[in-house]
């Protein structure tokens, strides 16, 4: 069974999750590495969605205000095992609900050329490629996205 829970970003299995996260995204971006990680603090997140499999953590992700009209997605991150079943998507999509009912009316997102699959999933999701934004403009991996929400 699947269930998707809303929290804050000091929830132990979030917290678990980004690790897994990061570890991933240190073999992906190489030398990069330490630029991004910068950018992606999980000190005071507090729109974290986790998605549980049974009892297990399988999913996460979270967002952040990014202006007066969106929201920035965050920390989006799948096990391994868990992926191909639609699991980020309901994870993305309890997000964007959720910056709907902040008021919010788009979500934007930073995610690296080396990350084909999240490149697939976001655009598959909806999301359009954009200019850089902020500390991404001029920087040669970085690929941003921006869906317009209703």
């Amino acid at each position: 069974m699947i269930t998707l829970i809303r929290t804050e970003s000091s929830h132990p299995d979030f917290i678990k999750l980004v690790r897994l996260l990061d570890a991933y995204l240190a073999e992906k971006d190489g030398d990069e590495h330490e630029f991004y990680h910068q950018f992606n603090s999980i000190d005071s997140l507090q729109y974290v969605v986790i998605c549980y499999e049974g009892e297990v953590a399988v999913a996460c992700g979270a967002i952040k205000p990014f202006d007066e009209s969106a929201m920035e997605v965050k920390r989006m991150f799948c096990l391994p095992e868990a992926r191909g079943r639609d699991i980020a998507s309901k994870v993305l999509n309890e997000l964007e609900k959720w910056a709907l009912e902040l008021d919010f009316s788009a979500c934007v997102l930073e995610t690296g050329k080396r990350q084909v699959e999240a490149v697939r999933f976001y655009q598959k999701q909806g999301y359009i490629k954009t200019l850089n934004y902020g500390q991404y403009v001029g920087v040669e991996n970085s690929l941003c996205f921006r869906k317009e929400m209703k």
